[in-house]
């Protein structure tokens, strides 16, 4: 039997709740710290590496800054789940600061963090009619002095920057802040996010024009919402990227019913990977394949 090979290996990401997701969309949308914790060890057996957090208020649902809120997120998680790797989100939700959205990665310094990387439209919307939904008068605002900021802080946390490209202005805007040999830690990490309203939708021709651009040393993976979750995890498969799925992107399964929870289509992401012959990495693994930190989340 010939040995694995580490540069075949594909790391699956959980996104368990994001900003905007609730209950009313899918049950199974994690709240309390004991969900996030039971969710997250469902996630890591059935093979996600890396599970990407927006702590909830645990009766309102909303997503919170709240840092003892975000603490017990944390520990449930680790005690539950202790070699998987925690993404903290920066954007929280749509009406928290600047101090409020870098403060979890100043206090708890996760291994890995998302970066915004453009201020843009960021809405819902339905494409058969063409009506705006959810988030119709929103601006998901990221200037440069925020991107700058925010990357500043999550060097000097150790914390590598999962830079959110949704459009090619994102992307442009993190290949000019590159430049700065100060800004980042090299080789960066993208994830290419299709499908929200206000950035760019997936299809092949969009994600090889993105791969194209960026720093060939760099690690890359994809997200999409509802539908093109399926459709650019199977491209990235195939082209030796790394797949995000969980309910922050999609609420249902691939077979259009409502997922049970995000490990369900962590399962499905791990027979994707299979199919185009590579292997899940976890722990360690994933950790020197996205050149993360050892973990230790500061709790």
């Amino acid at each position: 039997m010939s040995e694995s090979n580490p540069e075949n290996k594909l790391v699956i990401s959980a996104a368990l709740a994001g900003a905007i997701t609730t209950k009313e969309n899918n049950p199974n949308v994690p709240y309390t710290a004991e969900e996030f914790g039971d969710e997250a060890k469902k996630c890591y057996d059935a093979g996600a590496a890396i599970v990407h957090i927006h702590a909830r208020h645990p009766e309102k649902g909303n997503p919170t800054p709240d840092l003892d809120l975000i603490r017990a997120v944390l520990k449930n998680i680790k005690s539950k789940a202790p070699d998987i790797i925690i993404n903290l989100s920066s954007a929280i939700s749509s009406v928290a600061t600047d101090k409020e959205r870098i403060a979890p990665v100043q206090t708890f310094k996760p291994p890995l963090a998302s970066l915004n990387t453009a201020s843009m439209n960021f809405a819902v919307g339905d494409y058969r009619t063409g009506k705006v939904g959810m988030g119709a008068g929103n601006i998901f605002e990221n200037t440069f002095k925020t991107i700058s900021k925010f990357a500043k802080e999550m060097k000097k946390a150790g914390t590598k920057p999962e830079m959110e490209i949704y459009d090619l202005g994102g992307l442009y805007n993190m290949l000019f802040l590159n430049r700065h040999p100060d800004n980042f830690t090299q080789p960066l990490h993208f994830q290419f996010v299709w499908g929200v309203l206000g950035g760019i939708p997936f299809n092949p021709r969009n994600l090889s024009m993105v791969l194209d651009l960026r720093p060939q040393d760099s690690t890359w993976s994809v997200c999409g919402v509802s539908k093109q979750q399926f459709q650019a995890a199977l491209c990235a498969a195939a082209w030796d990227g790394h797949i995000r799925v969980g309910l922050e992107d999609n609420t249902r399964s691939i077979s259009g019913e409502l997922a049970k929870g995000s490990y369900e289509q962590v399962a499905w992401a791990k027979k994707v990977a299979e199919i185009a012959g590579r292997e899940i990495a976890q722990g360690d693994e994933a950790r020197e394949i996205f050149h993360l930190k050892k973990e230790h989340v500061e709790l």
